[in-house]
C-alpha cells in the first residue's frame, strides 16, 4: 500500500488508519511533506472496530470493493496515532 499512499497523500490524503508499520519513504517524505497523519489500529478487532464507524462515503475505485477509497466517518475509534506530522513514529 505505500506506493499507492505516497500518491494519495500528494493528492490531498490527510490520514490513513493501518496496523502496521510504514515504508521510510511514506514516513519521511509524504506524511511529513504532505503535513498527514498514520493512526493505527489493533489488528484483529474488526467487529469491534465496525461499530465505531457511523457512516461510509466511497471516494474512488468503487469496483475495488473492500480496497475502494473510502471516507470514515467514526465515533470512539480505537486508534493512536503511529505517525505524526513532524516525523513522530510509534515503532521507533
Amino acid at each position: 500500500m505505500d506506493d499507492y499512499t505516497i500518491m494519495l497523500l500528494a493528492a490531498g490524503l490527510k490520514g490513513c488508519i493501518g496496523k502496521g508499520k510504514r515504508s521510510p519513504e511514506v514516513l519521511a517524505a509524504a506524511l511529513k511533506q504532505h503535513h498527514a497523519i498514520y493512526f493505527v489500529a489493533v489488528g484483529g478487532i474488526g467487529a469491534l472496530l465496525s461499530k465505531c464507524v457511523k457512516k461510509v462515503e466511497e471516494i474512488a475505485y468503487e469496483d475495488l470493493g473492500t480496497e475502494s477509497i473510502k471516507k470514515l466517518w467514526v465515533e470512539d475509534f480505537p486508534a493512536f496515532v503511529g505517525c505524526d506530522i513532524n516525523g513522530g513514529y510509534i515503532y521507533e
